[in-house]
């Protein structure tokens, strides 16, 4: 049965079926190469602990604003459960981990959203921790990482939800009058008030391989303007080739990538 949350077919609990290429792979070599399928290069999801590891220099990430917990401001059914849940399950306390790293010698401020937390939704916490982390490196003058991984606003929390987008914009923003870059790197997916605030605005904006990008869904587009879009139209590739996106890079030379752009930027 596939696994919902890491994308990937499980058979023997050893080896996976990529649900890309239909090859089966070692889970060992999968974990190793950060959930890039060895055959085709299909990118799975990746965690955000898992993300810090794959881009910090190793020892050097430092954890900011933990502990910060979300209530339940509209009196959801069932979202303090779900809360609860997808803390047992992540290991976090909503959906981003924030803090300070270096990468490639380079101090940064850094923010990666997990999208197995309810689907990486921005929420009070979420959005509270990454306008922190923007002000954080403004007021230490240090360049401004963040990745992205959402389905956009979180409905349980109705307006303090959509709240965040003001929030983390009028953050960014002053972050920009400053001389340090922002890098924004794109994960897929990468929807709703996450792209329409902080995840586009960067001086360079990195999308993964293959990773969706948009606002609102195919689906719920096309319903509205009753016309057939474009194949592919919501790619990091489509959206590279109009403009929102600068580069593609494959996730095994993020790293590398960050420290060129950081190294000419600073």
């Amino acid at each position: 049965m596939p696994d919902t949350e890491s994308g990937l077919a499980s058979t023997d609990g050893v080896f996976t079926k990529c649900e890309s290429c239909g090859e089966p792979i070692y889970e060992k070599d999968l974990a190793s190469r950060f959930n890039v399928c060895p055959h085709c290069e299909f990118h799975y999801p990746l965690s955000a602990p898992d993300r810090v590891r794959l881009l910090a220099d190793a020892g050097s990430f430092q954890g900011r604003d933990d502990g910060m917990l979300a209530g339940d401001p509209m009196g959801f059914e069932g979202y303090e459960e779900k809360l609860a849940a997808a803390r047992k399950k992540t290991g976090l306390d909503d959906a981003v981990l924030s803090g300070t790293a270096r990468i490639g010698g380079h101090g940064v401020a850094i923010a990666a959203m997990d999208f197995r937390f309810i689907g990486g939704s921005m929420g009070s916490v979420v959005g509270e921790r990454i306008s922190r982390t923007m002000e954080f490196a403004y007021d230490e003058g240090l360049p401004l990482v963040v990745v992205s991984s959402s389905g956009g606003a979180r409905m349980f929390e109705g307006v303090y939800s959509l709240m965040q987008m003001a929030k983390t914009s009028v953050a960014l923003s002053r972050y920009m009058s400053g001389s340090m870059p922002y890098v924004s790197i794109l994960a897929d997916p990468t929807f709703g008030g996450v792209t329409a605030s902080f995840a586009t605005a960067a001086d360079v904006v990195i999308a993964e391989p293959k990773a969706r990008i948009g606002f609102a869904g195919a689906r719920v587009i096309e319903s509205t303007t009753k016309e057939r879009l474009p194949e592919g139209f919501q790619t990091a590739e489509f959206q590279k080739e109009h403009g929102l996106v600068d580069r593609i890079v494959h996730r095994l030379a993020l790293k590398n990538d960050l420290e060129r752009f950081l190294g000419l930027l600073s």
